[in-house]
């Protein structure tokens, strides 16, 4: 999920500062969590993904090919 966290704020455009601040949990948790210093807790990673998937990230599980993000496809 670090790696994912990073790439989904990418696909988006979020610094840190705006996934910090969209999932509530703070700038240093999202930055040591993504440089793999700390392992939050469940409920932390949990509101990070939300906020990455409001944002329209969809997470994709590991397949053989590693695990991974993309917009959604956001057709009218």
């Amino acid at each position: 999920m670090r790696a994912q966290s990073k790439m989904a704020r990418a696909a988006v455009g979020w610094g840190v500062r705006d996934l910090a601040a969209k999932a509530s949990v703070g700038v240093s948790t999202v930055t040591r969590f993504e440089a793999g210093q700390v392992e939050p807790i469940p409920a932390t990673v949990a509101a990070i993904q939300r906020a990455l998937e409001a944002a329209g990230v969809e997470f994709i599980a590991e397949n053989g090919g590693g695990a991974g993000v993309r917009l959604k496809n956001r057709r009218a």
